[in-house]
């Protein structure tokens, strides 16, 4: 029987490149997204297209209650739940200087891309080690998409790195208390990966891809994509609580 995964984010950008390798895979898919289904159409078609069961449901995992009937849909529709990926994030609606930022647009991204992922996480957790004490064979794998903006900072989106910084510990404390279930966590941490989110400032970046980056290229949502791929058929054992970093070198400390 094929492995049941949740994407968030999962109909653009970095979660469609995940969805596709795992469809690839031979994973049946939950994608979600804020947009409504209609507008979902082609993502999904192009992910079935790989012989495998896709379904979208629009939700919004920053609210309670739409995680809540998120899961109750995954639980009528698939039975089951193997994966979960916590891909969905926004960035700031406007890029200001933190001495400028508001509150409204903090607790914005804080409830996107950390508390919304968050509690996502513990429902399914929960779910997970019901599924592991039905079945001892069982095993679950949760994955967070995070950046490099945990650990680099930019005064201009102070709200979206400290959601990210966050992203990082959860990480690190659902890996802890899920390991004696058998349920591995990982986090993949992208540096500069060419979607919508980064379409604004593609000049900036290109100069930082020059200048920065032992790989000149952009990432892609494939990168990311075939790493989640990796996690799941469980070629990186002996690994849970892992970051890895898919960033083509920004971040590695040089002299």
């Amino acid at each position: 029987m094929s492995k049941v995964a949740l994407v968030t984010g999962g109909a653009r950008g970095i979660g469609l490149g995940i969805a596709e390798a795992l469809a690839r895979e031979a994973c049946s898919l939950v994608i979600t997204g804020r947009r409504p289904a209609e507008n979902c159409i082609a993502a999904v078609e192009g992910l079935r297209r790989h012989g495998t069961q896709v379904e979208y449901f629009q939700s919004d995992v920053s609210s309670p209650i739409a995680r809540r009937t998120l899961l109750e849909y995954v639980r009528e529709r698939m039975g089951s739940l193997d994966l979960l990926v916590n891909n969905a994030g926004i960035a700031p609606p406007t890029r200001a200087d933190i001495l400028e930022a508001s509150e409204q647009s903090f607790d914005q991204v804080i409830a996107a891309n950390l508390k919304g992922p968050y509690f996502l996480t513990q429902a399914v957790a929960q779910w997970m080690i019901e599924q592991k004490k039905a079945d001892p064979a069982y095993s679950g794998c949760i994955v967070y998409i995070s950046s490099v903006s945990a650990t680099l900072a930019s005064i201009s989106r102070g709200e979206y790195c400290i959601s990210k910084a966050g992203i990082a510990m959860a990480t690190k404390l659902w890996a802890l208390r899920l390991a004696e279930f058998g349920i591995h966590v990982y986090e993949v941490r992208p540096g500069i990966v060419a979607t919508s989110m980064t379409e604004g400032v593609r000049e900036k970046y290109d100069a930082v891809i020059e200048t920065e980056l032992l790989e000149k290229r952009w990432g892609k949502p494939e990168d990311i994509g075939k790493a989640v791929a990796m996690l799941v058929r469980g070629d990186l054992p002996y690994a849970t609580g892992s970051v890895l970093v898919l960033d083509g070198g920004l971040t590695l400390q040089r002299l």
